[in-house]
């Protein structure tokens, strides 16, 4: 929220103060909730080979199921976006993560394709709203000059429990089939709702905007930092003035075309997450024609994204997002051309495979960090969901152009190749954006 003078500064966390205990506890908190977004998005993927076989249809038939999750995810970013302005960031992501995991236990007892395709629908629509709320809860509770990494931190949460539903589908699947996966993706955030509803915090800055004060006042007392002297009457009008956020800020003040192009470079790298992320086992499945191999492929590719948001956190703050990103999606653009290469061993897919999900889905922290880093406080939850909410509208036609090519006849090698048009693009358009990464403030 843009505050003025010394309200602002009174606050604002000290940069030179350690993280509190509390503060500790409600980024993991926040990271928890981004994990479980990570783990239901990609566990379909996962079990969609088994899925397949088990209930004998076409490998084409199983994208309208891929798309379902993403349609829903859709219509959280926008909907419910609009709904944590109205009730606060604490009590939505409560509420998602408990009806996350009622929907998931449902997935896990579906019967048919429709059940599948709504229950995977309800699932995606309770994400929709998770990281943009957790990211903004992480910056704002953060020391100012760890937020960047605070927030990369926090969106590293989406492909963690990506790799985490890989290595449960490995453990869980041989011995109790592909619904196991399902329950237990159920459990957990339903076990994680008791220690959200003691220690989950609530926007400060959503409770100023109402002028909340005392409520305000609670939070940080609880960060471990002195509450101010306040002047109601002084205060309250800087307040009121950014209650209300609409869409038309993120257009406002000259940044109509910054936002356009953070769309549309968001929107091509959930094309190909999207697209990486639901087909790398089934495709791999066709070059090496084992489901283990299928599913350390999306392992390893998921692990790439882990460790590239994290090393390119580090060399952001040191260079700069289009210094690190543009690069990295050209080179994910070779290495997505070579999967065409016939004979290849697995070991070189594999390492192909590592550095796309290093350099697509690491990426995709990158871009999530640099609308943080743009959009100014009052609007930056609106502007970091809108982006994700835009670019994953554009990802749901990722899995169903898949299919579609794989109805008329085009190998997985030569899908691959095209794929790597994609980040080409994306790094066209981020050679035009000049964004700094120490810009971000509260």
């Amino acid at each position: 929220m843009d505050m003025g003078g010394s309200t602002t500064e009174a606050y604002g966390l000290p940069d030179e103060r350690k993280p509190s205990r509390f503060q500790i506890i409600a980024l993991a908190l926040c990271g928890l909730c981004v994990v479980m977004d990570g783990f239901d998005v990609q566990v379909i993927g996962y079990v969609a080979p088994t899925i397949i076989r088990d209930w004998g249809m076409a490998k084409a038939d199983i994208g309208v199921v891929f798309s379902a999750g993403l349609l829903g995810l859709v219509m959280g970013s926008f909907g419910l976006s609009m709904l944590a302005d109205r009730i606060g960031r604490r009590p939505l992501l409560i509420a998602t993560m408990s009806l996350l995991g009622v929907f998931s236990i449902l997935t896990g007892l579906a019967n048919s394709l429709p059940e599948l395709m709504l229950f995977r629908l309800l699932s995606g629509l309770t994400l929709g709203s998770i990281l943009p709320n957790a990211m903004a809860l992480a910056g704002e509770y953060s020391p100012p000059r760890h937020r960047i990494s605070a927030m990369m931190m926090v969106s590293v949460g989406f492909t963690v429990g990506a790799v985490l539903a890989g290595f449960l589908c490995a453990l869980l699947m041989p011995k109790f089939g592909w619904r196991s996966v399902f329950f237990v993706g159920g459990i957990i955030p339903l076990v994680s709702v008791v220690p959200m509803v003691r220690h989950l915090p609530e926007s400060i800055q959503f409770l100023l905007a109402r002028n909340r004060l005392a409520a305000a006042d609670k939070w940080l007392e609880r960060t471990g930092q002195p509450t101010p002297d306040h002047d109601a009457t002084a205060a309250q009008q800087p307040f009121e003035a950014k209650r209300t956020i609409p869409i038309a800020s993120l257009f406002s003040d000259g940044r109509g075309f910054t936002t356009l192009r953070l769309w549309i470079a968001t929107g091509l790298n959930l094309v190909a997450v999207a697209f990486l992320s639901n087909w790398v086992p089934t495709l791999v499945l066709d070059l090496h024609a084992t489901q283990s191999t299928a599913i350390l492929a999306g392992t390893v590719l998921q692990t790439g994204g882990a460790l590239g948001a994290l090393v390119m956190g580090r060399l952001i703050d040191r260079r700069g997002f289009r210094a690190i990103l543009g690069p990295a999606f050209v080179l994910s653009a070779i290495c997505l051309a070579s999967f065409g290469i016939h004979g290849a061993r697995l070991s070189i897919l594999l390492m192909a495979i590592f550095v796309v999900g290093f350099c697509i889905v690491g990426g995709q922290s990158g871009l999530n960090a640099m609308a943080a880093a743009y959009y100014p406080p009052y609007a930056r939850a609106t502007g970091i969901g809108w982006c994700v909410g835009v670019g994953r509208l554009a990802s749901v036609f990722a899995p169903l152009l898949t299919a579609m090519a794989i109805r008329d006849g085009l190998t997985s090698g030569t899908i691959f190749m095209l794929g790597g048009v994609v980040p080409l693009l994306c790094a066209v358009i981020m050679a035009s954006l000049r964004i700094s990464s120490s810009s971000i403030s509260y």
